[in-house]
């Protein structure tokens, strides 16, 4: 448990306390040692200014009188439940002007309050922090908007579909399972009524969508998580197999703090390079990754893979011969 974990572990458990918590009850309760909890107390009274009484024999607890006013000043949030707040208020930002923005002004108002109420109900100067979207694509509200009623509201969904890889448009009838916001852009899951089998959609690939009579069918979370989750980024399907990719010891400082997929396998090589291992089904996400490390990695296995990658710095280094 972090430090900030365990003051917020600490503050709430002398909140709620109606008689002394010893000290041997708070090392069990924030799984830490007895020096720690008293550091932590410490930082708790003299710093945070927090009306702690008592000593380490009778146990420590809140002066009755002050605890009902004190609460815990300052940001108390970790990096990922501000991002996620952060992310969230800047996405309603961006919607501003157009078919959302009525329906979600409410829902942004919501999430200021919350940003309010952890930073001590002073201004937070969002303007201090940024989240910057990377290479979002524009997308049609009035599609997003039918998607996300039909996924909530659990109707079946009518739409016309422009594959990105060959252009094809295509009718669709599904079942939406969930929204997924992936690398600053939307996804459907959904199951396929035609081809009877989940599939992703890019939203902002759809056209002329539309509700559809009748219920959507519903498929199990663990079946979701096992087709769509299994494999590398936003490629559906099982795993067909798995990449090893060596990263030069430079490299190495960078990605062996990334998440790349939540069954990655990584070491740290003897020379200081690092070796990642995940699975794949469609591999052009995964090339495309490699690819941005450019000589800093190297894919090492399967075979097929290594020589799809040698093909595309091939044709890449084509494009610069002299003369073209």
């Amino acid at each position: 448990m972090e430090r900030y974990e365990r003051i917020i572990a600490l503050h709430r458990q002398l909140q709620a306390a109606h008689r002394p918590i010893t000290v041997a009850r708070l090392q069990d309760e924030l799984a830490c040692s007895r020096a720690t909890v008293y550091r932590d107390i410490a930082f708790l009274r003299d710093a945070l200014m927090a009306p702690v009484v008592g000593d380490g024999e009778a146990g420590f607890a809140y002066d009755k009188a002050e605890s009902e006013r004190f609460e815990l000043p300052g940001l108390w949030l970790n990096s990922e439940e501000l991002h996620a707040l952060l992310a969230a208020q800047q996405l309603l930002e961006r919607s501003s002007g157009g078919m959302l923005s009525a329906a979600l002004a409410p829902l942004q108002q919501r999430v200021e309050k919350l940003l309010d109420a952890h930073s001590g109900s002073k201004h937070v100067p969002m303007q201090r922090v940024r989240v910057i979207p990377h290479r979002g694509r524009s997308m049609d509200e009035h599609s997003f908007r039918i998607v996300a009623s039909c996924v909530l509201e659990r109707r079946k969904l009518a739409f016309d579909y422009r594959a990105r890889s060959t252009d094809e448009k295509t009718r669709r009838m599904v079942s939406p399972q969930r929204l997924t916001h992936y690398r600053d852009n939307w996804y459907l899951d959904a199951w396929d009524e035609d081809r009877e089998a989940l599939r992703s959609f890019s939203i902002d690939r759809m056209t002329a969508a539309r509700f559809v009579e009748g219920a959507a069918r519903d498929v199990a979370d663990t079946e979701l998580d096992a087709h769509l989750a299994g494999s590398y980024g936003i490629f559906s399907g099982a795993p067909k197999a798995w990449a090893t990719i060596r990263f030069s010891p430079k490299a190495a400082r960078w990605v062996a703090d990334e998440h790349w997929h939540s069954q990655q396998q990584g070491r740290h090589l003897a020379d200081g390079s690092y070796e990642l291992k995940v699975p794949y089904s469609v591999p052009r996400e995964l090339l495309m990754d490699v690819l941005h490390y450019g000589a800093d990695a190297e894919i090492i296995e399967p075979k097929s893979l290594r020589e799809q990658l040698r093909s595309h710095l091939q044709l890449a280094i084509s494009n610069y011969e002299p003369g073209t």
